[in-house]
């Protein structure tokens, strides 16, 4: 049975985000994707101007997801503000036991993007990274946490850098120790 457009499309983005997730962006060839989708080149390039536009639409497309599962889960983040960090940085951890994790798709991605700062997929994954932080504000702001944003903002930075670090050292006990550092940061 043929697909429709738009499964097609779909179906090349969810291919593209496998490939440029395990792979990264400048390792993964037009080719690789197409052939992963079962589709030629030119059916691609129907769907999708450029590499650089599939990958800012394969992060769009992720971004959205993610906020989803967010929102699906966000009732497991009440309590005092100890707990949420706490729960935050577990669930850190939890994730990068995951057989192939390899770390924040979206800030690899920018981070292999470095030197294109005008590049699309960068201006998602900024906006990408803002909406976690404030939601990490808004979870602070409901503990009754003084100073909500700039406490979100540390947390967001522990948390990258928490990634980062397992990512580097295969350690996940830094998940721990930045649990102990946000804890510190959000006391009344």
């Amino acid at each position: 049975m043929p697909r429709t457009s738009e499964k097609t499309r779909r179906h090349i983005l969810d291919c593209a985000y496998e490939l440029f997730y395990r792979k990264g962006f400048g390792r993964v060839g037009v080719d690789e994707i197409a052939a992963s989708s079962g589709v030629t080149k030119r059916t691609l390039y129907y769907h999708f101007e450029s590499k650089d536009e599939l990958l800012a639409t394969v992060l769009n497309l992720h971004h959205e997801l993610a906020l989803a599962r967010i929102r699906k889960y966000q009732d497991r983040y009440s309590g005092d503000a100890a707990n949420i960090v706490g729960l935050l940085f577990a669930e850190l951890a939890k994730w990068s036991k995951k057989p192939g994790w390899t770390g924040a798709g979206f800030t690899r991605l920018v981070m292999e993007l470095a030197d294109l700062p005008g590049h699309p997929a960068r201006a998602v994954a900024r906006r990408h990274k803002a909406a976690v932080e404030r939601w990490y504000t808004e979870l602070l702001e409901r503990a009754g946490v003084s100073s909500p944003g700039e406490r979100a903002r540390e947390i967001a930075l522990l948390a990258e850098g928490t990634t980062a670090l397992i990512l580097i050292h295969g350690d996940r006990s830094y998940a721990e120790t930045a649990a102990r550092a946000a804890k510190r940061l959000v006391q009344k």
